[in-house]
């Protein structure tokens, strides 16, 4: 190739000569250009490395001087670049690879052999690509800008993988008013829950309005109750409105996976006395309640109950408390049922109301809570698809009823077990196949249990269920899938994330559970805070019923929450004359 170089615009260095002392080459397939010179020994350049005689060697871009690129002496007269241009494009375009041209006296241009040299380091070697530590990776991320420190640092500031394993129960906590009388995980994480506590407030509506309507009456001042329920955000909106209502409260969870840790520092905060954090032992789940009952110049004499656990360890510790006791609001199918086997075996020492049962409750809370919690959880704890799934749902209640009617909607197949006749029939009518559980117990890909019974699934199903079978409960109780049959030495367990674990069998079978058999909406997931206003101002308007009622009104016994009670606590219609039905009040 002849090229015609024109007025000299490049101004050539000498580097024929050797590199600098200390430098090693070595000829290797790809260069690692920029790279400083070190070391003790000197460059080999081979014979077949040296030019030809009478030839100019052509510098690299990086060796160019140039005074302007864009000059017109510096461009070919055709519009293209001079020599210097082309090894300069040559050079980027082959990523600084490019080999040196060589220029003949007349005017022949050839290529360099192509020898590419690398430099090693003799005295330092340095791995360039190593990776950066956590400690690195943490404050390169936090550098880049302060927003991101700023959502680091919220994000890592209450979320549940805390580094601290420390036991609340071994910690020494304060909140800013001096009172350690809580136990919760981490105190600091108030703020956080106070900021979900005023979001919930936004959506419920109708417990708002009862604080409001009510708090200049005081209904229950001078009640001290003492609650077990699922501490969440909506639960907190409950506990402060009775508060505003005049009442002092103690609070356990009923749930040793429901708790919100950032929303049970924020009632701590506040001065309510909480004794639950997410993840706690059966051991913690006890000494939580105890500590709510058995305190020093404080004795209960009213109960919230959902699950019936804290009725029955004052029944089995403290039986003498009953005495002062007025009544107990229970809100679950499983707490009204073992209060129903007290009063049939005349044990029940103080009325009773049944929320589970109310109109607001069941046919609100059980149904609509639960068939868009129920996609929630199992997203969350699974990430799977739920179109051409086979689900087996067992019961056909008011929570089976949401459940199926959400998997459905999302494309699933779905059968239904039901021993209930006119349930069974109102499943058939909805278009659901009703079978035995023995029948589909080896194609499904997921068991669902919604009874509020005991042993639905037993071992003999969790031995013939396919391989990766998941397996949930949207009951209160843990008792539904037989989970204690699960923990035998020829089961291996496996943790897959926090609320999965894998069961393993002998010969490489498992299936997934979710929860430990635990409820899975308030275990994994959250629920519609809009639905459970109208369960919280029924339970608080059970409160104020039972303890304000002249005494004969109720006899030792359970009843349930009259559809109309709610007109005496509820606000006027906008012109003052009529007061709002309980129903149109729940929903604005």
């Amino acid at each position: 190739m002849s090229v015609q170089v024109a007025a000299p615009a490049v101004e050539l260095k000498e580097l024929s000569g050797p590199m600098e002392k200390g430098c090693e080459a070595t000829t290797v397939p790809h260069p690692s250009p920029g790279v400083p010179c070190s070391g003790t020994e000197r460059e080999a350049v081979t014979a077949a490395e040296r030019p030809p005689p009478g030839a100019v060697k052509v510098p690299q871009a990086s060796a160019m001087k140039r005074s302007d690129p864009h000059h017109p002496q510096h461009r070919h007269r055709d519009g293209g670049v001079g020599v210097g241009g082309a090894a300069a494009a040559a050079a980027a375009a082959d990523g600084g690879a490019a080999a040196e041209a060589l220029v003949s006296p007349d005017g022949t241009v050839s290529e360099a052999p192509r020898t590419v040299k690398k430099i090693q380091f003799a005295d330092q070697k340095q791995e360039f690509n190593k990776r950066p530590t956590k400690i690195g990776r943490r404050s390169l991320s936090r550098s880049i800008s302060q927003s991101s420190t700023d959502s680091y640092s919220s994000a890592a500031s209450y979320t549940d993988s805390s580094d601290d394993e420390t036991s609340p129960r071994d910690k020494q906590q304060k909140n800013s008013k001096g009172s350690s009388d809580f136990c919760v995980k981490n105190i600091k994480q108030a703020e956080f829950g106070r900021r979900e506590i005023e979001i919930a407030e936004q959506e419920m509506p109708a417990l708002m309005a009862l604080r409001k309507r009510a708090q200049g009456e005081k209904p229950l001042a001078g009640a001290k109750i003492v609650g077990c329920t699922h501490i969440t955000a909506q639960t907190a909106v409950l506990m402060e409105t009775l508060g505003a209502l005049g009442a002092q409260c103690r609070w356990a969870a009923c749930n040793i996976y429901s708790t919100l840790n950032e929303v049970a520092a924020a009632l701590a905060e506040s001065g309510f006395p909480v004794f639950a954090w997410k993840g706690e032992s059966e051991d913690d789940f006890w000494w939580c309640i105890d500590r709510c009952v058995n305190v020093e110049g404080w004795q209960p004499n009213m109960i919230l109950d959902d699950g019936g656990d804290l009725t029955h360890w004052i029944y089995k510790k403290y039986p003498n408390m009953f005495k002062k006791i007025k009544g107990i609001v229970e809100e679950s199918v499983t707490g009204v049922h073992r209060l129903y086997q007290l009063s049939k075996a005349g044990k029940l020492c103080v009325p009773a109301m049944n929320v589970n049962d109310s109109v607001t409750k069941q046919k609100f809370d059980n149904l609509y809570c639960c068939r868009e919690s129920i996609l929630d959880g199992l997203k969350r704890t699974t990430d799977m698809m739920f179109g051409g799934k086979q689900v087996v749902v067992c019961g056909y209640g008011e929570v089976g009823k949401g459940c199926c009617a959400a998997l459905k909607a999302m494309g699933s197949i779905v059968y239904v077990t039901e021993i209930d006749p006119i349930c069974a029939l109102q499943a058939c009518m909805d278009g659901f196949r009703l079978v035995k559980l023995n029948e589909v117990i080896r194609q499904v890909d997921i068991v669902i249990t919604c009874t509020g019974n005991k042993n639905v699934v037993t071992r003999e199903h969790l031995d013939r269920m396919k391989n990766s079978c998941i397996v949930c409960n949207m009951g209160h109780s843990n008792t539904e899938i037989d989970v204690a049959s699960l923990r035998t030495p020829e089961l291996t367990w496996e943790r897959v994330r926090s609320q999965v674990d894998h069961v393993i069998w002998p010969d490489g079978k498992r299936i997934v559970l979710l929860a430990e058999g635990r409820l899975l909406n308030l275990s994994c997931s959250t629920v519609p805070t809009f639905v459970l206003s109208i369960t919280a101002t029924t339970q608080a308007l059970a409160l104020i019923e039972l303890y304000n009622a002249p005494e004969g009104r109720y006899k030792q016994d359970v009843y349930l929450l009259p559809k109309k009670m709610g007109i005496k606590f509820l606000p006027l219609s906008p012109r003052g004359t009529e007061p709002k039905s309980f129903l149109n009040y729940c929903t604005g």
